[in-house]
């Protein structure tokens, strides 16, 4: 059997550790792990899950970083026909009894550390999970949980692989939550799979690639990367989490041809010159995702990568990848969009009455194609109000389109600063304010005014031994051309902003922040 659309996982591993069993499938973190020795550990780990009764149709919750013991899972519990649901790693008991409560998860598979465990996380609030029968510990035991090292040193039986087909629901994934409560998202099979799969060919990934993520896999975006290195019988590289002062260092040692980052993972390197060295001369391509790119950083990047190119991609845990630049793509659109649709996927924009525009008019986002998921866990309303006629799915982006299908995200809907009955989109003044030497990171909220009802205020963190000024911050805006009204009329200095797991500013907890701030 080949590689082909409309496979699982399973058939994938089985392809490659029958026809390249020596082929590295994992490196980096936990050192080197070929596919042959991958697809043993997975079929351990299944019969292990079977053994405590987890089979198909059954739910399990994953909190694990991103490690080899991560990838063995999420292989072995779709292995056994189960539903692999993420965790990220900063969860604690509220948001696990939130998340395992809505998907009735049947198992839990967390880490049980000396100084930080998960599993007591979940013992402490166990009594109001009834789905949940099993949480398994990674690391030391815990009395009342299954050991993980036991299930994944059962004996591997083939009776207990489960034959899932594309059409079969293998991954959910939930909402990253920055303006609202998490929304649960089911995926089949042949949703992402044959998504990733081209989205590997489109990118360049092939089984000599080194693929590497600074997301978490616990998110869509770093778990894309794991399915495209799948797709192609390439290697992923393990980063078990960012941290600024090592992303140099990481990539360096590791080597990896193609990495997949949000902003915030380079600003940082940006702003201090740490790329300078060389880090990225190997380096084929490098996608920035996750939150908006500003095109200077884009440009920076990419200004450091002699063999390679940086691209931007857009997407959403409803649908993975939904347009990506491609390596010979121009550099103003590498460094200015996120590319164009990916294969099969239509994107467009409409205006307040629902009516499409032509190319260069903003509007909001809508998508449909073959990877779109069906609708929200235990949500009928909300999934119904997120589809309209011909199947097209709002995405509560705002983008432009241009006429060669360059697409441009240039906010959210509900992020728009309502100044005195003006709308606006604050992206401007975040580019901007992101190519000033001093930020490191930046967002603009709005803030209650009682003439305007609105204000921009813009909170930034700065590198070491910097200042800013919001007159410095004005005359860059109008250096650049921007509309006045769009100025922020006052700037916060921060340690740091809220920030999801993901790196994605949480916007609702910064406004919130800020206007506590003012009130006192």
């Amino acid at each position: 059997m080949q590689i082909s659309d409309n496979q699982t996982l399973s058939q994938w591993l089985h392809h490659h550790a029958s026809n390249t069993p020596d082929a590295l499938a994992l490196d980096g973190a936990g050192g080197p792990l070929s596919y042959k020795a991958l697809s043993d550990e997975v079929g351990r780990l299944a019969s292990g899950l079977a053994r405590l009764g987890i089979g198909p149709g059954d739910t399990v919750g994953v909190q694990l970083p991103n490690t080899r013991d991560f990838v063995i899972c999420f292989l072995a519990v779709t292995a056994r026909g189960g539903i692999f649901q993420t965790l990220h790693m900063p969860y604690r008991s509220s948001e696990l009894r939130t998340l395992l409560a809505d998907s009735g998860a049947k198992a839990v598979i967390v880490t049980h550390g000396a100084s930080d465990s998960r599993a007591e996380d979940v013992m402490q609030v166990a009594q109001d999970l009834p789905a949940l029968a099993h949480v398994i510990t990674l690391g030391r035991t815990l009395d009342g949980c299954a050991a993980y090292e036991d299930l994944a040193t059962t004996s591997a039986q083939a009776r207990d692989m489960h034959a899932s087909t594309a059409a079969d629901h293998y991954l959910l994934l939930y909402t990253s939550g920055t303006t609202a409560g998490p929304k649960g998202v089911p995926h089949v099979y042949a949703n992402f799979l044959n998504n990733a799969r081209s989205a590997a060919r489109e990118m360049q990934i092939g089984a000599d690639a080194r693929v590497m993520s600074l997301a978490p896999m616990s998110h869509l975006y770093g778990l894309f990367t794991l399915h495209m290195a799948l797709a192609a019988g390439a290697t992923q590289v393990l980063v078990p989490a960012f941290h600024p002062d090592r992303v140099v260092s990481d990539i360096e040692t590791n080597k990896p041809s193609h990495i997949y980052a949000a902003p915030a993972h380079f600003a940082g390197a940006v702003a201090t010159d740490a790329l300078d060295a060389g880090a990225l001369d190997n380096v084929q391509l490098l996608c920035l995702s996750g939150s908006a790119v500003p095109p200077a950083l884009a440009k920076a990047v990419d200004d450091k990568m002699p063999k390679g190119t940086v691209v931007q991609l857009w997407g959403m845990s409803e649908l993975q990848a939904g347009c990506y630049g491609r390596p010979d793509d121009p550099v103003h659109t590498r460094t200015g969009s996120c590319g164009r649709a990916a294969p099969h996927t239509e994107l467009r924009v409409l205006d307040d009455s629902a009516t499409p525009l032509p190319p260069g008019q903003e509007g909001a986002l809508q998508v449909r194609g073959p990877s779109l998921f069906g609708g929200y866990l235990n949500r009928p309303q909300e999934t119904s109000a997120s589809f309209v006629a011909g199947g097209w799915f709002a995405t509560g982006d705002l983008a432009v389109i241009d006429a060669d299908g360059f697409v441009r995200i240039t906010g959210r809907t509900k992020e728009l600063i309502n100044r005195g009955g003006v709308k606006y989109n604050p992206i401007e003044v975040e580019d901007i304010a992101m190519g000033l030497a001093q930020v490191t990171n930046c967002a603009v909220v709005p803030v209650p005014d009682a003439t305007l009802g609105e204000r921009g205020c813009l909170c930034v963190c700065l590198g070491p031994n910097t200042k800013l000024t919001l007159a410095q911050v004005t005359e860059a805006l109008n250096a650049a051309g921007i509309a006045k009204f769009k100025w922020p009329e006052r700037l916060e200095i921060l340690a740091d902003l809220p920030m999801t797991p993901t790196r994605k500013v949480i916007r609702s907890a910064l406004r919130a922040a800020i206007i506590n701030r003012e009130e006192k």
